[in-house]
């Protein structure tokens, strides 16, 4: 159908990832770019709190539940969250959204949306981290 190229800076994650995957189900593929920069409203403590609790507490650590390190895959997890990947109609959806850290060379010349709907500027509050903050506090190299 119609390839989307979405710009993740200041964007809220669940109502991205929510539209993501309502696009991705339709048909349209799905480019999201600076994943680093999406933010998850809340207490950034108790948020950062919640993920390291996941990640070492329940379970094995082999065993799972596993929680990516790198924000592009940790954006790719929560759309996977919102999909019925289980199903055939799922997987062909989740294959058609991609993820990136920055604006890679081959997209430099496309247009990129910033759609206002999913901005965080009419938060009603200031507590918010970023999906690269998370990811740091996680472990991750970035």
């Amino acid at each position: 159908m119609t390839e989307l190229n979405i710009d993740g800076t200041n964007c809220i994650l669940g109502r991205l990832c929510s539209y993501a995957a309502k696009q991705a189900l339709i048909g349209n593929t799905i480019n999201i770019f600076n994943c680093e920069k999406i933010i998850v409203s809340g207490d950034p403590k108790k948020i950062k709190e919640r993920y390291r609790h996941t990640l070492t507490e329940k379970g094995q650590p082999h065993k799972g539940p596993y929680i990516p390190r790198m924000p592009d895959r940790f954006v790719r997890k929560v759309i996977k969250g919102m999909l019925p990947h289980t199903s055939a109609r799922g997987r062909a959806a989740l294959k058609r959204v991609m993820c990136y850290i920055e604006v890679p060379e081959e997209f430099k010349e496309k247009k990129i949306e910033q759609i206002k709907t999913l901005s965080a500027d009419k938060l009603p509050t200031l507590k918010r981290c970023t999906i690269k903050e998370i990811c740091r506090h996680l472990g991750g190299k970035i």
